[in-house]
Parts: C-alpha cells; structure tokens; sequence
C-alpha cells in the first residue's frame, strides 16, 4: 500500500499518471478504517458508498464528498453531473489540493454499490486512465474498494475494461489464529481457540462485543450474550443476513443459505449437496460457485488422490449460524438463549470444535512450523489426505498433510475430543507413513505432528521424548506460548 501511494522517490510521487489500485475483502476486515487513514496521511479524498441508493442519489452523494473535500461544503442543489464529469472533477480536485510533495489520492469505498446502478463506470475509469498515461488527463492515484469479493475480481478479469490497469490488487484477509488473540487480548490458549472457532480472525467484531471472556467459565455467558441474543449487533443470523446481502449475484438466498446449511452439516459435493436440500446436482454449481468466489465455501483436494474436490465452510461465522443459531431460532426469539446454548454443546464440539481445531493445525504447519521446526523453507503443501491399508479395505484419513513432489514432509493427526491422545495415535500415524512409503512416497524425513485440544497421555510424553520425528502440539504450542 505504502509503494503504491508514494512511489520509489518524490518525482514519482507526485503522480504525473493515473495509477489504479483495488482493495478487497469481507465486511468488517478493516477496510474503511485503512482507506481513510491513509486519506489522511496523504490529504487524498474519501468518497463512501450507499448500498441500494439510486444512481441519481449515488451521483449527488458522490458530488457532495468532491465539493466537501474542495471546502465547498454540501453545494449541490441541482442535478448532479454525469459519471464521467463526475470522476474526471474527483481526479482533478484531489490533484489540486494534494499537499506538496505527496501522490493526489481519491478512494472510492464499496464501489460495487456504485455499479449496480452505473455499470458503465469502470469503462469510464478505463477511459481516464488512458487518456492519463498518453498526458491528456489527470494522475495521481485511485483506489477502488468493496466487500462483494465476486465483483472486486471480476473487475480485472477476462475482457473487463479494467484489466491490465491496476497496479495493486490487494485483499485484506482476516487475521490468523494467532493474531486474533492479541487483538482481543485473550491470554488462555483454550478460550482464545473457542472464540476463534466461533468468529475467526474478522477484526470488525472485537468492538461489537460487549465483553471478552479470559476464563473458559466465562466462555459460554459470552456466547449466549452476544451470538445468540436477537438484537444484539452480532447476533449470528442477521449478520450472515448482512454477509449475503454484501453480493449482489445473491439474490434468491433462500438457496444460498440451504447450501451453506448442508456443507457445514457435513455435504461435502455437489451431489451430496444436491440431494440434501432436494435439488438437481447440476442446479447447485451456480450458488456453490457464487459462495466460493464470496469467500464463505471453499474447496479442497485430498494431496494423496485426484478425487473430486471437498467442499466446506470456510468462515467461521456462518458455519456456526448454520449450525447452531438457524436450527433453534425459534426458541432464542423467544429469549430461551441459556437452553439452546446447552442443547446444542454436543453440536458445538463435534461439528465446530473438530474440524476447527484440524483447520488451525494445518494452519499452523504452513505459517508456523517452518520457523518453530526449523525447517524455513517450508514443508510444501498443506492440507489432507487418505491411504488404503490394502486393496478393497478401507481407508486411513489424514488430518494434516504436507507434500513436496514425491515426498510426504509431515502427516498428522488432530483432535479437539475431550480424550487425551495416546500411544495408540502415534502407532496409527507410523502404520500410515509405511503404507506412504509402499505407495512410492519418499518418506525418510517425514515429521509425524498429533495436534490435542486437551493434551497427551503420559506414555505418548515418554515415547515421543526419545524420537526427534515426533512433534506433539497441544494448545499452549498451537499458540506460540510454551
């Protein structure tokens, strides 16, 4: 962002053609707050965005943040100009009153909203910015913000106006398991993966809060005061509301929420999808599509096969709205919150907890272990897996997976239960590295991890102390404190 805004050095600084950068990502990452800090360290004009304001009341909006940034205040009386003379006046304001020695800067924030009513624009954009680069109009910097990811990445693709014209694409992620526990200041490593499980790394929500729990004991009041209180800001079905609304590809979301309803409860396929909200295979591709390109599914290939993709629920949020709050929103409307917290627990462990704690696990092999292994380049790719004892048995599922070429670099297994891990993990994990190894895979370095929520028997402690393949993680380790 920094490059972007101010250059390589003071000539190019000053902007002498139009640069174009994008920034992208889910509602409550932090965009705004990054966008209009950086207006202010450079003087540059923020222009906000309205969803579902008419073209006429978007171009008198956008005309009055042009006028304000000029020290005009809200001038606009008549008809407000066209899009073009609209964006041409933004460009030019900000380059005239761009403090000395500092890029012109205009950002447009949510700028899907604008196009659903003026679709002509980016060509608008493509048209300034050519004629920038030929010394026919104004320079300077603009960046194009928005949340619906699917409209953000369809503006530099393919044959869009816009293609081959940004510098920067950037897309504000959330933070990782780690970094969300300092933001919210959670010092106990079992109550910050709880809350992660629930919310994720989306800085947005720390301040919507109305408390943070240090303590397990305080975890469930936490839970029943905020994601499950109707009214509340974070009350999870309408801010999975919110989330879909943010597409504008989501129009019917009745069958966008059945979707995500029947992966988080374990549909992994279009077929299996299909048959579980009794749709065609073919009809669910389209809003499976839609929701992976949003962010909320994602899809995955086991690395031992080329089998079909699996498919699941990558946002913490949803995946416990799906999974918890819809179910029972019958009773938490009629503030019967308390009781439904303590029906759905079981729910809460096996289908939130467990694959969590298996998502933060192979998190923690591809951003952490190279460093804490001591093995920085990295262990390849990571994800899962399966191997077949022999033919026509079944099948051993590996949780956490790293390959590189023809070589396994880690296999692992991961576990939220309430059972410690025993010896008998670590023999199941040394019978699948053989199986690897009659397979063809080169095997001789492989690290095997078993990954425990509630910690290791002593027999595993002792086995694993005498073995320097052995890695055991339990919380405290996941989290960088021990």
């Amino acid at each position: 962002m920094e490059r972007f805004l101010l250059g390589s050095g003071p000539q190019e600084a000053q902007g002498d053609s139009l640069r174009l950068g994008l920034v992208s990502g889910r509602r409550r990452t932090g965009k705004t707050q990054l966008l209009t800090a950086a207006c202010e360290a450079v003087g540059g004009l923020y222009i906000a965005c309205v969803q579902d304001e008419g073209d006429l009341s978007a171009r008198r909006r956008f005309a009055s943040a042009v006028a304000g940034h000029a020290g005009l205040g809200n001038v606009i009386q008549a008809a407000p100009e066209s899009w073009e003379r609209l964006l041409r006046a933004a460009l030019e304001t900000a380059a005239r009153l761009a403090p000395a020695g500092r890029p012109p800067l205009v950002v447009i924030d949510e700028f899907p909203y604008v196009m659903a009513n003026a679709p002509q624009v980016p060509s608008l954009i493509q048209h300034l910015y050519d004629e920038s680069q030929q010394g026919r109009g104004p320079g300077g910097r603009l960046i194009l913000c928005g949340s619906a990811l699917s409209v953000m990445h369809t503006l530099l693709s393919g044959t869009k106006p816009l293609r081959g014209r940004a510098m920067m694409d950037m897309r504000l992620n959330a933070l990782d398991y780690r970094e969300a526990a300092q933001l919210w200041r959670i010092q106990n490593p079992e109550v910050a993966f709880r809350v992660h499980a629930c919310v994720g790394g989306i800085p947005g929500y720390r301040p919507l809060m109305t408390s943070v729990p240090t303590t397990a004991d305080d975890f469930d009041g936490w839970v029943t005061d905020n994601l499950l209180s109707v009214g509340i800001g974070v009350f999870t079905h309408t801010e999975v509301d919110y989330l879909l609304r943010e597409d504008p590809r989501i129009t019917a979301r009745s069958a966008y929420y059945d979707i995500l309803s029947a992966v988080a409860q374990g549909a992994r396929t279009p077929a299996k999808i299909g048959a579980a909200i009794g749709r065609d295979n073919n009809a669910v591709r389209y809003p499976i599509s839609v929701l992976e390109t949003a962010g909320y599914l994602t899809k995955a290939h086991d690395l031992l096969r080329n089998g079909k993709p699996t498919i699941s629920v990558c946002d913490p949020i949803i995946r416990f709205d799906r999974l918890i709050t819809t179910p029972r929103l019958g009773q938490l409307e009629l503030g019967r919150v308390d009781p439904v917290w303590r029906e759905a627990a079981p729910t809460f462990r096996s289908n939130i907890l467990g694959p969590h704690f298996e998502e933060l696990a192979r998190e923690w092999v591809h951003r952490f272990a190279p460093d804490e292994l001591g093995r920085p380049v990295g262990f390849g790719q990571v994800g899962f897996g399966s191997v077949q004892y022999d033919r026509g048995r079944a099948k051993h599922d590996i949780d956490v997976l790293a390959t590189d070429g023809d070589r396994v670099r880690l296999i692992g297994e991961a576990k939220a239960t309430l059972a410690r891990r025993g010896l008998p993990d670590l023999e199941r994990l040394d019978a699948i590295r053989q199986l690897l190894t009659r397979e063809g895979w080169g095997t001789t370095e492989t690290v095997i991890a078993l990954f425990s929520a509630t910690g290791f028997t002593p027999d595993l402690i002792e086995a694993a102390g005498s073995r320097p393949d052995v890695v055991l993680m339990d919380l405290k380790r996941l989290y960088g404190l021990q």
